[in-house]
């Protein structure tokens, strides 16, 4: 009788825990199905695509309707793993989901999260590199995908004049998944140093070039996105730094400043994808022991949950005609913040624009529409789990009479060249210059 209660409790949504330790491909899926199944009311689980060698990128959705978007419902991402042997992130983002669950409809601070917000977290960006890592602090091989590939090099460079090249698949799977998603706000996790670092990660040594630092048209809201990283970081804030890496002020970074890199993850999401994205380094040991995971997981909590709040930052709404019809495609830009390619509304008329708090003037474009112009005052919205909302209502212009027409961007994103069939054996001479990359900045994300 006894065992029966036990097995009980241990099938219960409830009663399945999640240990402190590594998990394989196989044991991430079957944790991740468990969690879809018992919290199916306010969880899903789908693949974005597969690995070189054919493993599931799974992402869980979370949120009160987490099968669609809303609108005024803030998209929010995390990614782990994209570094194989960086291995921390993929951990806290399975506590992440365990916390998430567990918590929901009975913590507030969860349960007003998931309400207002639709978070999608991918424990994995590189399992195939996960499964090849050894076990080393450091220097363990598994960085590179299967095809010897570093992903955080991979994706198109709006700094670089060769992107031409052939994108791996796991780099594909997530440029087609921001394809499907309009994220917000966005983080991937990496290993090796405890710092937040912000775009630009690269530079052609134009405007955006101020002194050591690639700055971008948003610099004060990234600057305030690291920082409530680091400040609801147990340590990181601080600034210690590990024993092979630099100091770092408040525990942050200017990507570029600490080091430059083409075809990063958090460029690509901020220039092309209207996400503003940074890059967590959470440990100074990549494979750190396990015993010291539940350590990690208790520094880095609070920050993870703080971090997704500000999505609420800012500006959020529609562009409607004057009918009330959304308008897709319009461009809404924030006098002074100049963006490389504008930050447009979707299919729905829907735009968000983080902003700290302070009076903007906002210009609303569309080729079809009178252009209108509007400064609005912009409240602080995390702490009410909603950035202020404001629509826009267009008057149509009198010489266009192409009622409906798709307006085209001005900004597109490169084509995509599926690196699908070739093999790390056919690239030598990448594969060369990737080897003495690695040498060169073994230590660094």
């Amino acid at each position: 009788m006894l065992f029966l209660v036990l097995c009980c409790f241990w099938l219960t949504p409830a009663g399945f825990g999640l240990e402190f330790r590594y998990h394989n491909s196989a044991e991430v899926e079957q944790y991740l199905r468990e969690v879809s199944r018992n919290y199916s009311s306010f969880t899903h689980l789908h693949s974005i695509g597969h690995s070189v060698e054919g493993r599931e990128l799974w992402v869980l959705i979370l949120g009160q309707n987490p099968r669609q978007h809303r609108t005024g419902i803030p998209e929010f991402k995390y990614v782990g793993n994209m570094h194989g042997n960086e291995v921390v992130g993929r951990v806290l983002l399975l506590q992440l989901i365990d916390y998430l669950i567990k918590n929901y409809l009975s913590d507030p601070f969860v349960t007003r999260l998931l309400n207002s917000t639709r978070i999608h977290i991918l424990p994995s960006m590189n399992p195939d590199g996960f499964e090849s890592s050894g076990r080393d602090c450091m220097y363990s091989q598994g960085r590179f995908n299967k095809n010897g590939v570093d992903l955080n090099r991979n994706f198109p460079d709006a700094f670089s004049n060769d992107n031409v090249i052939l994108r791996e698949k796991e780099v594909v799977a997530v440029m087609e998944w921001m394809k499907t998603e309009r994220f917000v706000l966005s983080a991937n996790l990496h290993g090796g140093a405890v710092v937040a670092s912000y775009p630009y990660d690269n530079s052609n040594g134009g405007s955006e070039l101020q002194g050591l630092s690639s700055i971008t048209p948003d610099n004060d809201v990234f600057i305030h996105l690291a920082k409530t990283y680091s400040f609801n970081h147990t340590t990181m804030h601080k600034g210690d730094s590990c024993y092979d890496s630099k100091d770092f002020t408040d525990g942050i970074t200017n990507g570029y400043s600490w080091y430059p890199l083409t075809g990063g993850m958090q460029d690509y999401n901020y220039v092309w994808g209207q996400c503003l994205e940074l890059t967590l380094e959470l440990s100074c040991c990549k494979f750190p022991p396990e015993s010291e995971l539940p350590g990690l997981w208790a520094a880095n909590k609070p920050a993870l949950l703080a971090y997704m709040q500000q999505a609420h930052l800012g500006l959020k709404g529609q562009v409607l005609d004057s009918n009330g019809i959304p308008v897709q495609n319009a461009s809404v830009e924030v006098n002074g913040r100049r963006n490389l390619c504008p930050f447009r509304t979707d299919g729905n008329g829907e735009y968000y624009r983080l902003l700290l708090p302070g009076n903007y003037t906002v210009t609303v474009t569309h080729s079809a529409h009178v252009s209108i112009t509007e400064t609005i005052s912009v409240p602080y919205g995390p702490e009410k789990f909603s950035a202020l909302t404001h629509n826009f209502q267009l008057q149509r212009s009198s010489s266009d009479s192409s009622l409906g027409a798709t307006i085209q961007p001005t900004c597109v994103s490169p084509k995509l060249l599926n690196s699908e069939n070739h093999s790390a054996t056919l690239l030598p001479c990448a594969f060369t210059a990737l080897s003495v990359l690695i040498l060169h900045r073994l230590l660094l994300s």
